[in-house]
């Protein structure tokens, strides 16, 4: 009995010392493996940063929420942590062998790297180069929109959760407030309009009761939906979450309001990037960032100045078909904006019928795909208005991804805070591109690829999410689903308007453009209605380089596809060119490329083997031909 206890005692002490082994630096060092450093390295950040987990909810279908009535750290002390813990990652991934890897492995391992080593540029150089309270995408309003838009309460413990969150605004936004202060001792301001806008909207946000604040309105929607809850637990809900709008949402609020009324007199008019300590350098980096090229600002500009000439002559084509004066492409564009045949009633009814029809082009366009793709997303999409608060100043229209227990579908959002800024002729490229096959197609399908680190089921790349985006509206078109010769005005449109950004935002931030030449050189050539290209201009200028990345990613997945199509000729498919291009994940531009020459190769490999079976001089033949081919 002694030596069979000796046995078990010395077997486990065995697979203790195994596992100490094992664990020890899987969980502190290096992993063994490098598919666990991924997914330690996931895990480290996702648990860092609650909302995220609330966006993405992994979690949720294990049972887990822990982090559901939490918000993330917003302090500086978190930010530099966060930036030496990214310094770490990416030393420990350069520690694996890559030669010792396989292709599928290797482009785990370079797109990581790729997104690390930029993530270290900037965080060593220009970690506090941005505006967090600005006009576009401010945090001001970014909290807000996430209670409304993500944290879901489907019971009475997400509601007390959703309170919970709501208390801890007051925290969020101090911190909030001690990085603005640091980047004023920096010398980084915004320009005063961005200050004045915010404002206002801060002004908006903190200006109503407390139960007519959208933070309760939606809540009180939300929790009449629950069941088990009497009309005493609903109320009692209600009233704390009150409580807290009045005493920790608007103080904190009004601190930042102080905080930015106090910067006003001193904020100039200054626009570009340039103005920034080591502004021009910010100014390439954020352009090598977005783009994932190393294109210069001077060359993107170039570009844009090229495209903006190309596609104003096909528009000029279509109009003189159908009778108007082709001059001042410009100056036409606005008059058709404004003609009645192309608008909704300002109603609450025109509201509504907008909404129907989009959602009735994207179900027609995903019934009509399968000659063009035989990868879909299972997930659905839906159409829903831009929250009231966000109108002013957000985008036209923009798309959020469904979660990953699929407990939403995505969502393409649509601003109708002004419905004559939505002309009929632009909805379908609109929709193509914020929808199907655009960004749903290409996050959805990102996020169920299977045999691939986490990471590259969310990683996002400008150049990549946004290219194909801009190249989905031009596959639509490719394929007729623009209706008529106003629905092809409207996809030109969308594409000079994205040709135009390219001149815009290089002009602001690398030849010292002001807001209002940049305003006047896009009105003239796009046509686009007045409010939305102020709304533009001012976005570019507080998120300098992000605007270059849909055509310079659109015209690489071009020249793809070109090269392709001339490598196979007749045995080009589309839909295996898509699949090729949706399947990795998101990608940097170079790496995407290695993707498609690998396709290419092993193509033209399998095609030559398949000849070289078949008997006598053809076989040579055709197997010489396509060796020259390649």
């Amino acid at each position: 009995m002694r030596r069979w206890n000796k046995i078990v005692l010395a077997s486990l002490g065995g697979l203790v010392l195994a596992a100490a082994i094992f664990l020890v630096p899987t969980l502190w060092f290096q992993p063994w493996f490098i598919n666990h450093f991924y997914m330690r390295l996931f895990l480290s950040f996702a648990l860092k940063h609650p909302m995220m987990l609330s966006q993405l909810r992994v979690l949720e279908p294990l049972g887990l929420d822990f982090h559901s009535d939490d918000l993330d750290d917003a302090s500086v002390a978190f930010e530099l942590e966060e930036a030496k813990w990214g310094d770490r990652q990416l030393e420990i991934l350069r520690s694996y062998d890559r030669e010792a890897m396989t292709e599928n492995e290797k482009l785990s391992y370079d797109t990581l790297e790729w997104f690390l080593a930029d993530q270290q540029e900037e965080s060593q150089r220009f970690m506090f180069h941005d505006y967090p309270l600005n006009q576009a995408a401010g945090l001001h309003r970014m909290l807000p929109d996430f209670m409304i838009n993500v944290h879901q309460i489907n019971k009475r413990h997400d509601a007390e959760n959703y309170i919970v969150r709501v208390s801890k605004f007051g925290v969020f936004f101090d911190q909030v407030l001690e990085g603005l202060k640091l980047r004023e001792k920096r010398g980084i301001l915004p320009p005063r309009f961005v200050i004045t806008k915010v404002l206002q909207q801060m002004r908006d946000l903190a200006g109503k009761p407390a139960r007519e604040s959208a933070l309760y309105t939606h809540f009180e929607t939300e929790v009449k939906k629950l069941d088990g809850l009497d009309a005493a637990a609903r109320q009692a809900l209600l009233d704390r979450l009150a409580a807290e709008i009045e005493n920790s949402v608007y103080p904190a609020y009004s601190r930042l309001i102080d905080y930015y009324a106090y910067l006003d007199p001193i904020a100039t008019t200054d626009d570009g990037a340039w103005k920034l300590p080591d502004g021009e350098a910010f100014y390439a980096h954020q352009l090598r960032s977005y783009t994932t090229t190393n294109l210069t600002a001077e060359e993107i500009h170039q570009i844009g100045l090229r495209e903006v000439e190309r596609l104003q002559e096909e528009m000029r084509a279509i109009l003189r078909a159908e009778g108007y004066p082709t001059q001042d492409v410009g100056a036409v564009m606005q008059r058709l904006n404004k003609e009645p045949r192309f608008l909704y009633p300002d109603t609450d009814e025109g509201r509504q019928q907008i909404l129907a029809d989009y959602q009735a082009i994207i179900d027609d366009v995903n019934r009509k795909l399968d000659k063009v793709f035989d990868v879909r997303p299972e997930a659905s999409v839906r159409v829903e208005p831009v929250p009231a608060f966000q109108q002013a100043n957000a985008p036209g229209a923009y798309y959020q991804p469904p979660p990953f227990d699929r407990s939403k579908p995505g969502t393409f959002f649509v601003n109708l805070g002004n419905v004559r800024e939505i002309p009929k002729f632009g909805m379908r490229t609109l929709a193509y591109h914020e929808a199907i096959p655009g960004h749903h197609f290409q996050i959805a399908i990102a996020q169920e690829l299977k045999d691939v680190p986490f990471f590259r089921r969310i990683m996002p790349f400008g150049a990549y999410d946004e290219g194909w985006a801009l190249y989905a509206e031009r596959v639509a078109a490719e394929h007729g689903f623009e209706e008529d010769p106003y629905d092809r005005l409207g996809y030109l449109q969308s594409q000079l308007f994205r040709a135009v950004r390219l001149v815009v935002d290089t002009g602001i931030h690398h030849k010292r453009w002001t807001r209002e030449q940049a305003i006047e050189y896009m009105l003239k050539n796009t046509g686009s209605p007045e409010g939305e290209v102020v709304t533009e201009i001012e976005r570019y200028i507080v998120w300098p380089g992000q605007a270059c990345a849909y055509m310079v990613g659109q015209l690489k997945i071009l020249e793809l596809r070109q090269k392709a199509q001339e490598r196979l000729s007749d045995r080009f498919d589309i839909r295996e060119f898509h699949n090729v291009i949706l399947t990795n994940g998101a990608l940097p531009l170079s790496i995407l490329e290695r993707v498609v020459d690998t396709w290419l190769e092993s193509k033209t490999r399998t095609t030559a083997l398949e000849f070289r079976a078949l008997p006598g001089p053809t076989a040579k033949t055709v197997v010489a031909e396509v060796g020259t081919a390649a």
